[in-house]
């Protein structure tokens, strides 16, 4: 049994329960071989009276309860595999909300979807198949050989010798479908996030003509899956051939001794077809376990998978810094935050040191890989930086990774996901509570009045992969509405408009500004235009904080800003 097994909260009392119900399963199995043999021998003695009656109730007896123990087992097994697949997958989502989008992004979006769904539902069906056959495994075969040892000696000592045989192929034929279910399901991620990011680009391929082209990669990737799939079956179809091999080689040595001393009268007929018929039994769990355990082999890769997650980054405990509600006597300081995505990477921050207090809006600017998004990660609390403090309301803190803390800002990123659903529940995403009266409220604000009025249903009109597909701009204007109906008081965006045409942007902008009155606002972008509606501004280069100021003031220091501002005018001009 893998020591793996054990990270799983309540395996060992459901273990316990297995087991006992396991020994009186196994009872009943030697009850109900002894008394069929019983049965059978005076059928061959031509008695037919009271005591061939008892011998069959006994065995219908101990037949009907073997298996109503086997049901009890796999209600027990299957109560657990649902109770834990629930919490694991609850943990892990809250983990992934934790490690923040740029987890999410470097292992691939596919995978995870594919983790979190398919993958607990594998996890379930290894724990519901795995857990009664591996106690059975370990219970059943010893009572059936002491039990037969006391019977026969010869016959004991034969399937004593063989089922470590039977057990070592088993492990190394277990062994080599491990590294073939370990590729198959790599293949198989690789496949998920390839099918993902080609779903996410399909108007974009099919717009530059590169649909069909693109269509040949998925047709190899789903080759590589499908011959990674054939490979660990051929394997597991192997395990099968030489588990039946070897246990029918094993019956048929014990079938051939017991037959050459029931000629010679060394033993009577009661014993030798109690014997015969507890032979394939003792085999059984493990030929179970052996056939279980290709099937099984997805959910145990699921489940390290998940773990792997779960351990990823964990943060220091640290006490939570109380804040009720971000106003202007509130502070927060970085002090030489430095950030590395991978430990053997560059630094995508370097000593950032930030100070900010109350409400204000607050711009971050740079080229592209200057450390914007990743200056918004760590202030929202999902990346922990790799040195450097932070300090909020002058209690010093390792990372924001703080229930009080994260609670109160919302994070619009540049394609906000709407979700399958009505267009009135998407924007209650962060209020399910809230009024019909409210929700309208917030659309209106968040300009999507117009939308309405062209939807056949209104706000109640189905939205999003199963209903009618919005525009980016339309989109920002949800998550918008989402955010004027939460009313949070510290809001982080990130790059919201960068995909959006400059007509979309300018509309959008009356709207967002609305939105940042009487707020901690931390906007990250490329788009300067913003800047001057700013009270400070942040300027990133290379990972590091080069420069802050008001519009104004930069552009006076005629520094990095000034370069930027210069490029991206003479862009807009050309």
């Amino acid at each position: 049994m893998g020591k793996d097994l054990f990270q799983y909260k309540g395996v060992k009392p459901v273990l316990a329960v297995l087991a006992i119900l396991t020994l009186m399963q196994g009872a009943a199995i030697l009850l109900a071989a002894s008394t069929l043999s019983e049965a059978v021998v005076l059928l061959f003695q031509g008695e037919m009276g009271s005591l061939f009656y008892k011998a069959a109730a006994l065995f219908l007896t101990a037949f009907l309860t073997r298996h109503a123990l086997a049901m009890l087992k796999q209600f027990f097994s299957e109560r657990f595999a649902e109770r834990t697949g629930a919490s694991l997958r609850k943990n892990v989502l809250d983990k992934l909300f934790l490690l923040g989008p740029k987890y999410a992004k470097k292992e691939g979006t596919g995978k995870m979807v594919t983790l979190v769904m398919e993958g607990v539902a594998q996890l379930r069906s290894y724990l519901e198949l795995f857990l009664p056959k591996m106690v059975n495994l370990a219970v059943i075969p010893p009572m059936i050989v002491l039990y037969i040892f006391v019977l026969d000696r010869t016959s004991a000592y034969i399937l004593i010798v063989t089922l470590p045989i039977l057990i070592v192929f088993m492990i190394l034929l277990g062994l080599a479908a491990k590294v073939k279910a370990d590729r198959q399901w790599k293949t198989y991620r690789v496949l998920s996030n390839h099918f993902t990011d080609s779903l996410k680009g399909l108007e974009t391929l099919a717009f530059l003509g590169l649909s069909r082209s693109h269509a040949e990669k998925i047709k190899g990737v789903s080759d590589r899956y499908r011959k990674a799939t054939m490979s660990t079956l051929k394997v597991a179809f192997l395990s099968s051939f030489a588990l039946d091999f070897f246990t029918m080689l094993s019956i048929a040595t014990v079938a051939v001794f017991l037959g050459l001393r029931l000629i010679e009268g060394d033993i009577l007929l009661g014993p030798a077809l109690t014997v015969l018929i507890l032979a394939p039994e003792y085999f059984l769990p493990v030929r179970e376990v052996g056939s279980d355990y290709h099937a099984t082999l997805n959910g145990q890769e699921a489940g390290k998978a998940m773990k792997l997650i779960l351990d990823e980054r964990e943060a220091t405990v640290i006490q939570d810094t109380d804040i009720e509600h971000w106003s202007e006597t509130c502070t927060l300081k970085l002090k030489g935050v430095t950030v590395k995505h991978d430990e053997n990477g560059p630094v995508s921050l370097d000593s950032v040191n930030l100070s900010c207090h109350g409400l204000q809006k607050i711009g971050i600017v740079g080229e592209s890989g200057s450390g914007k998004s990743t200056l918004i990660d760590v202030i929202g609390g999902f990346l922990e930086p790799a040195g450097g403090s932070i300090e909020l309301n002058e209690q010093e803190a390792e990372h924001l990774q703080l229930p009080s803390w994260q609670k109160q800002l919302l994070y619009i990123p540049q394609h906000p996901y709407v979700f399958s659903d009505s267009l009135a529940q998407n924007i209650r995403f962060y209020r399910p509570e809230a009024s019909q009266e409210e929700v309208e409220k917030a659309a209106e604000a968040a300009g999507l009045t117009s939308l309405i009025n062209t939807l056949p249903l209104g706000l109640d009109e189905e939205i999003g992969e199963g209903g009618r597909n919005l525009s980016g701009g339309q989109s920002q204007r949800v998550a918008l509405a989402r955010a004027f109906l939460e009313n949070r008081q510290i809001l982080l965006l990130d790059e919201p408009t960068s995909h959006l045409d400059i007509e979309t942007e300018y509309e959008l902008k009356k709207t967002m500004l609305k939105l940042f009155e009487n707020k901690l606002v931390f906007l990250a972008t490329h788009r300067l235009h913003w800047m001057k509606e700013m009270d400070r501004i942040i300027v990133m280069h290379e990972g590091r904080m080069v420069e802050t100021g008001t519009h104004e003031e930069l552009m006076k220091a005629k520094g990095h800003y000034y370069r930027l501002a210069c490029i991206q005018w003479e862009d807009s001009v050309t």
